[in-house]
């Protein structure tokens, strides 16, 4: 069957596929000549027409990723002239750019593998994300937005402005850290629970002392208590839960303190707010908060109050 050959002035969705592939064929080769990449790249099914890949194409493709993603991809001109990505540790460091690039990363896959799309299942993601464009625009530009809000608290819904500070990702819902002009705090919104979404003409100063990482840094996903410091927590894990939690963190400052034969116990330095308490008991009898002990009464009292539900 003759490749499907697409027009002359290639769409964003498509240029962004190609910088993307560029950056896994030459991650996966460690380093690797042009030919080597042009020779895969005839090969891809990213290449409709079949053609080989002009060499100043490939140049403008390199400084494309640079600005987008931060990616450096040099050349060691005498190894061979070989083609390595300089920075690549921090291609895992797990900020905008590693998110940006895994997103695109699994969109190329599922491109070519649509003859296998009853044998791919998804989990239904909560709306929001069509609101994603207004804020970071409202954010690039530091102008307050009017929304339309309604939570799961409220019967009704209620639009007023606010100033966004960041976006945040957390458990498949997106969420913007705001100042309320109203009540003049931050405070979280989730977008899927928006009516409506508008950016004003008035402009916010965003506080240049205000690092939206700091702000979540003890923090276990959305919830920041600003009266509460962060505490030591301990948890112990069953040896057959283990390998779970080393290779799904349930916090970056996880540290393995106590490893034996039956069960393992590690650490936190978070808040120990209601969304993490939530998490711990999702876990059921494999994890026991070993401290601190006020935490560890807290969650004994609702097992107890689970108990007399069943009974």
């Amino acid at each position: 069957m003759p490749r499907k050959r697409i027009s002359s002035k290639e769409n964003t969705s498509a240029l962004f596929n190609r910088y993307v592939w560029l950056v896994e064929t030459i991650q996966r080769a460690g380093r690797i000549t042009f030919e080597e990449i042009n020779d895969k790249w005839t090969r891809s099914r990213l290449n409709y027409t079949g053609e080989d890949l002009p060499l100043r194409t490939f140049h403008n493709h390199r400084h494309a990723i640079e600005e987008m993603f931060d990616i450096n991809i040099e050349c060691d001109k005498r190894g061979g002239y070989m083609y390595f990505i300089e920075n690549e540790d921090d291609m895992h460091s797990g900020g905008m750019r590693s998110w940006m690039l895994n997103a695109f990363s699994v969109g190329n896959l599922l491109s070519e593998s649509t003859s296998m799309q009853d044998r791919i299942l998804f989990e239904k993601i909560p709306s929001g994300h069509q609101y994603l464009t207004l804020f970071l625009e409202s954010i690039r530009e530091n102008l307050t937005i009017e929304i339309t809000y309604q939570s799961f608290s409220n019967n009704d819904a209620y639009t007023f402005e606010i100033e966004p500070y960041c976006l945040k990702v957390f458990r498949q819902r997106w969420y913007v850290l705001a100042l309320s002009t109203h009540y003049d705090e931050l405070r979280i919104y989730s977008l899927d629970r928006m009516h409506k979404v508008q950016i004003t003409k008035t402009a916010f100063n965003y506080p240049n002392d205000f690092n939206p990482q700091v702000y979540f840094h003890n923090c276990f996903g959305i919830i920041h208590s600003p009266n509460m410091e962060p505490e030591t927590v301990e948890i112990k894990v069953s040896a057959d839960h283990r390998k779970y939690i080393e290779t799904l963190p349930l916090h970056h400052s996880q540290t393995l303190v106590e490893d034996k034969a039956d069960f393992a116990i590690f650490q936190y330095m978070v808040h120990p707010t209601y969304d993490f308490i939530q998490e711990l008991f999702s876990h059921g009898e494999k994890i026991e908060v070993i401290k601190p002990k006020s935490m560890r009464e807290e969650m004994a009292e609702k097992v107890i109050e689970m108990m007399e539900m069943y009974k």
